[in-house]
């Protein structure tokens, strides 16, 4: 059987993967995200938004492959080590006026981003990074394929007051996400339309991952939990 683990703490990204069929397990990675960019940026130059989270998803993803397959003592939750594994990284930044927006660094900060896009539009990405750990050759059915893909969706937000925001802001939610907003929790009345894929604003296309697994010879299907 074929599972798939997700590089990622984030519990909309499980959520979602878990009501679209998934059983996935998760690990956390240990990736430093300024330095990644950082590192990014001095090899190829500055970074479109997109890029700068296909690289972060990349970057999560191929740090939790290398420890596993490295590290005895690195522990995967519910998993016994009999299920091959295809390993799902992501991030996801908020693009508004060319800035590339990550979580918020304060409720300041949060205050601040939401002010600056009341009543206004931005472009929501998440990048996706795949790695097939399945073994390969005689011994599998493994491609040890390493893909990735970006989606990019328009949020449109609401109007919202001072009032509004110092209250969203003051439950602590958008201090936990890119773009310090959601549209599955809390955040989601201050959200008026979406141009997109829905799922990806929460934090996974799944339409997108559907093709990123097509491309390594998997279907959905074939890691529905049984």
């Amino acid at each position: 059987m074929t599972r798939l683990l997700l590089a990622s703490a984030s519990p909309a990204r499980r959520a979602t993967l878990t009501a679209a069929g998934f059983d996935p397990l998760v690990a956390v990675s240990g990736v430093d995200e300024d330095a990644t960019l950082a590192a990014a940026r001095e090899r190829f130059g500055d970074l479109d938004p997109a890029d700068a989270v296909l690289v972060l998803a990349q970057a999560k993803v191929e740090d939790v492959a290398r420890r596993l397959a490295s590290d005895e003592t690195f522990d995967v939750a519910g998993w016994d080590g009999e299920d091959d594994l295809v390993l799902l990284g992501c991030d996801s930044m908020l693009e508004l006026d060319g800035e590339i927006l990550g979580k918020p660094a304060d409720a300041d900060d949060a205050v601040a981003r939401w002010r600056a896009m009341r009543g206004r539009s931005g472009v929501l990405h998440t990048g996706h990074w795949l790695v097939d750990d399945r073994p390969s050759g005689s011994d599998g059915p493994g491609t040890g394929g390493t893909l990735g893909a970006t989606a990019s969706t328009v949020v449109h937000f609401a109007d919202v007051s001072d009032e509004e925001v110092a209250a969203y802001v003051a439950t602590g939610e958008p201090l936990a996400v890119a773009g310090a907003f959601t549209v599955d929790g809390l955040g989601g009345p201050f959200v008026e339309r979406i141009e997109g894929d829905h799922h990806a604003v929460v934090g996974v296309s799944l339409p997108l991952l559907r093709e990123l697994l097509g491309e390594i010879g998997l279907r959905v299907t074939d890691l529905w939990r049984r």
